[in-house]
């Protein structure tokens, strides 16, 4: 059986389902083909039941910090109740509710494994064996995502540890959890866990968050360690081993051993590209896919392969590996794709509006740890790499009045990372309870290159915690 569209999507993450939707609205056809579940990684295994898994832990922390408010907590967390809310968010694992939108829309869903046979061909091989062949008339879209890096040390995979999908999806919270690696899965889910009453243990090679500012880092880890969880900075996992009784010893590099109920290793992602059919185009399976900025794929010369056929858009294109990067990637190759087919003209300059500009210098991106932690932009050592000459502009957060307000004993921390050629911010990080709301502010002048000049009439509503960005102003000198 063979169908033809205008444009056939290999994955239906939410990245593919934002594609499609572009496409329809656009006025093309389009079919998506799907694996696993229509939703994605975000859907069940990572943004939004995670967040769940974060979120009752810190409403009671914020109550704790209100007088008048603390004195009406009288329990501790439910823990068969935020597992229930988690599952409510994953949608129990259960995808119907994506794939009737997807029919609403009039995206017809092939389920199945989709790979490339040849040009504009994607051979879809389903369950039961049987195989559909799928044409595609402009393009077709590669937005299959990532999974989760299990890296080569020794008795690691013998050992089936966790990755964050059965981390996200545990039905019962162990006793004693190893984490390997120290980043934003490390982090999150050492938070989480430890509030659901896990003793955990954090062996961070690199450290705690070692991407962001500084201070970001020393932050969370000193509040993991408040809440009991060992922060093992600089340890090293040599060799893994599953016991007889489930449980796990990892014996570290300098030979001191550490057991466990469960270890989740939590160190990096990997391109779902393994099976794809790269290989029929040139590339090399099991890869991460280059792009342009409109998210066609090019080779090794940089140039569009073919006559521009395949684009990729999402983790699997390692530009960026954020769901809402993904998203506005998606709406760029979807628009981008429907301009080329009209004849119209493509806005591929920096900042038009079928370039995903934002990836190189404005990205967003929240931590939900205790503290929160919100970033957009570069980091000092960044912004430095990247050559530019800047100024870092350094506020203490609880010391605005908004934060008295906000909590008791509240702590942050803020910064803002100024090109002093320019005089616009390049970077802004913040890190303190529900700094998360507050990123978007920074994102807005940044992206917009918002003088400071300019931004010194932005006048923040009193008493909010946003009176940082006056007082940052003011340490600046206007």
């Amino acid at each position: 059986m063979t169908t033809t569209y205008d444009v056939v999507i290999i994955g239906a993450g939410p990245v593919g389902e934002n594609v499609a939707d572009r496409l329809v609205q656009g006025g093309l056809t389009a079919a998506i083909v799907e694996r696993e579940l229509v939703g994605g990684e975000c859907s069940y295994w990572a943004c939004m039941p995670t967040k769940a898994l974060l979120r009752s832990a810190a409403a009671l922390r914020a109550a704790r910090q209100v007088p008048g408010a603390r004195e009406a907590v009288t329990g501790d967390l439910d823990v068969a109740a935020v597992l229930g809310r988690r599952d409510s968010f994953a949608s129990n694992w259960q995808d119907d509710g994506q794939a009737s939108w997807l029919e609403s829309v009039g995206v017809p869903l092939y389920r199945g494994h989709g790979r490339i046979s040849s040009g504009r061909v994607v051979e879809v091989t389903a369950g039961d064996g049987s195989t559909t062949t799928l044409t595609a008339r402009h393009a077709v879209v590669v937005s299959t995502g990532s999974s989760a890096l299990v890296p080569d040390i020794e008795g690691l995979r013998a050992a089936a540890p966790w990755t964050s999908r059965e981390a996200v999806a545990a039905k019962e919270v162990p006793g004693r959890l190893a984490i390997i690696g120290g980043g934003v899965v490390a982090s999150e889910m050492a938070t989480a866990f430890g509030d659901l009453g896990s003793s955990v243990t954090m062996l961070a090679r690199d450290g705690v968050l070692h991407l962001a500012e500084p201070f970001v880092g020393e932050r969370v880890a000193g509040s993991l360690r408040d809440k009991g969880v060992s922060v093992r900075i600089g340890a090293e996992a040599g060799s893994v081993k599953r016991n007889d009784d489930g449980t796990v010893s990892i014996t570290l590099v300098d030979g001191e051993q550490i057991d466990a109920d469960e270890l989740l290793v939590a160190i990096g992602r990997t391109p779902n590209t393994q099976d794809l059919g790269l290989e029929t185009v040139g590339l090399t399976p099991g890869s991460w896919l280059t792009v342009d900025d409109t998210m066609r794929v090019v080779g090794p010369d940089a140039a569009p392969l073919g006559d521009g056929w395949l684009y990729a858009a999402g983790d699997v294109n390692r530009r960026v590996l954020l769901t809402h990067q993904g998203k506005y990637q998606a709406r760029a190759v979807g628009d981008v794709i429907v301009a080329r087919v009209k004849g119209e003209p493509v806005e591929d300059e920096r900042w038009g509006r079928h370039a995903a500009t934002a990836d190189e210098r404005a990205v967003p991106q929240v931590v939900f740890t205790d503290p929160e932690v919100a970033s957009v932009g570069l980091t000092v050592a960044a912004a430095e790499a990247a050559g530019l000459r800047i100024r870092a502009v350094d506020y203490d957060l609880g010391a605005t009045a908004g934060s008295s307000l906000h909590a008791e004993g509240y702590q942050g921390h803020a910064r803002m990372v100024v090109d002093e050629d320019r005089k616009v911010i390049v970077g802004f990080t913040l890190v303190g309870p529900d700094v998360g709301e507050m990123v978007h502010a920074a994102t807005i002048a940044i992206v917009g290159e918002v003088p400071l000049d300019r931004l010194w009439h932005a006048v923040p509503a009193f008493p909010t915690v946003s009176e940082v960005w006056l007082r940052l102003l003011e340490a600046y000198g206007r």
